[in-house]
């Protein structure tokens, strides 16, 4: 019964898809095994994405449109436990991001004596590109009063170190960090959330979730195939993002390289996620001007200032006729831009988030911010220093959450599971 539910809901997806959908889907069973390491994935609205790989997918895959991101505290003190649920994540996310059931009997197979496999909601959707993405957070390997719990402290990545207190400042710990973070995207919100419902389902008595965040429009393209978005500023996001097409930045700016150690997180990365807040009513009472040069381009187009189209190359040194920088030395996109960040680039997957208001009549909204990196300490933490300290955006923007997690490399097939090699 089980299997004809998921023949049913695949066959569900390819009628919305029509034509292309059916093309696509032919191309996903072939690409199954393929290595997705430096390739995005080529796949309609609702195609699968490839689980097993390398690397682990949601990173260079191009970005989807909904995120619903989740972090997690270790209840348990037994690692064996511990393992065993990474395990059970590892087989519901390969299941779930393939358009099944998260369970092997499902949400309607099962005997009425006993609570189902899956909780159901998804049912009648396709896979929607989801794709599920797993990191270990600096807690996991000694906990805030410095106990090493799992015997994983001397596997600890010194790139994993926590990271500073930037100007500005308004972090709340309540919601950041986290022993382990799951990040599901997917172009259908009820398919991201039933992912995560689920794997919180699988880890109760292992794990409570600590604190979560949804995210709608991608505030980043990831693959040069995509349109760039827009943030709630109104302004294009992402025109220079890493771009999964970008192979030797890729290379170099992404992936862990085994010299870079420890062993367990080569071909893997590391992923910043900071909640910043938009002060959206002071802004939308800004003039245009203000704004473009506060960002530093132009609002519709999305040009850097001076140049005519978006792609069109930032010339950070042109002057006006005053002979004032055509980009104002504290614009944004003069402070983000690598040349200023001795060449280091980030991989940006951000999302749109609004959680309704704050009470004083202001939209609660902004950016949940999600970079990728080969190390936080040559990438993000000098350029966020950067811009922390000069960037003109920051009058009317607040970080109120922060996270880092060892993102570690992708599953290789159904004997393999999140976190293996750091467990090994």
């Amino acid at each position: 019964m089980a299997e004809k539910k998921v023949s049913r809901r695949r066959a569900i997806g390819l009628a919305g898809a029509g034509v292309a959908g059916v093309v696509g889907a032919s191309a996903v069973g072939a690409s199954i095994l393929a290595d997705k390491s430096e390739k995005p994935t080529d796949t309609t609205f609702s195609d699968a994405i490839a689980f097993h790989g390398a690397t682990q997918a949601g990173i260079v895959t191009p970005a989807q449109d909904r995120l619903h991101f989740v972090a997690f505290d270790v209840l348990t003190k037994d690692r064996d436990q511990l393992v065993q649920m990474l395990k059970d994540w590892t087989a519901a996310a390969a299941r779930m991001t393939a358009g099944q059931d998260a369970g092997p009997i499902g949400a309607t197979a099962g005997i009425l004596e006993a609570p189902p496999d899956d909780t159901g909601e998804a049912i009648g959707l396709p896979p929607s590109g989801l794709t599920l993405t797993v990191g270990f957070g600096p807690t996991l390997f000694r906990d805030s009063s410095g106990k090493d719990r799992f015997g994983l402290a001397a596997r600890k990545p010194a790139a994993l170190a926590d990271l500073p207190h930037f100007p500005g400042d308004t972090i709340d710990p309540a919601i950041s960090g986290g022993d382990i973070c799951v990040q599901a995207c997917a172009n259908d919100p009820q398919v991201a959330v039933h992912a995560i419902r689920n794997l919180a389902r699988i880890g109760m008595g292992v794990v409570s979730v600590r604190w979560s965040q949804l995210g709608f429009g991608r505030t980043s393209s990831t693959s040069t195939s995509q349109a760039t978005p827009r943030n709630l500023f109104g302004f294009k996001d992402g025109t220079a993002n890493l771009k999964a097409e970008e192979t030797d930045l890729i290379k170099e700016h992404l992936w862990v390289r085994p010299e870079d150690g420890p062993d367990w997180m080569a071909g893997g990365s590391y992923a910043v996620t900071r909640k910043i807040r938009m002060m959206i009513e002071t802004w939308d009472r800004s003039p245009l001007g203000d704004q473009e040069n506060i960002i530093g381009r132009t609002k519709g187009e999305g040009a850097a200032l001076g140049q005519a189209k978006e792609f069109d190359e930032i010339d950070l040194v042109a002057k006006n006729g005053d002979g004032d920088p055509l980009i104002p030395v504290d614009a944004h996109v003069r402070i983000a831009h690598p040349d200023t960040n001795n060449g280091a680039h980030l991989l940006r997957r951000g999302y749109n988030f609004v959680d309704g208001s704050d009470g004083l009549g202001r939209l609660n909204a902004g950016l949940f911010f999600i970079a990728y990196q080969r190390d936080p300490r040559t990438h993000f933490v000098p350029i966020q220093t950067n811009l922390a300290r000069h960037d003109a955006m920051n009058e009317y923007t607040r970080h109120v959450s922060s996270g880092l997690w060892a993102c570690p490399p992708g599953v290789t097939g159904p004997d393999d599971f999140w976190g293996r090699g750091l467990f090994a």
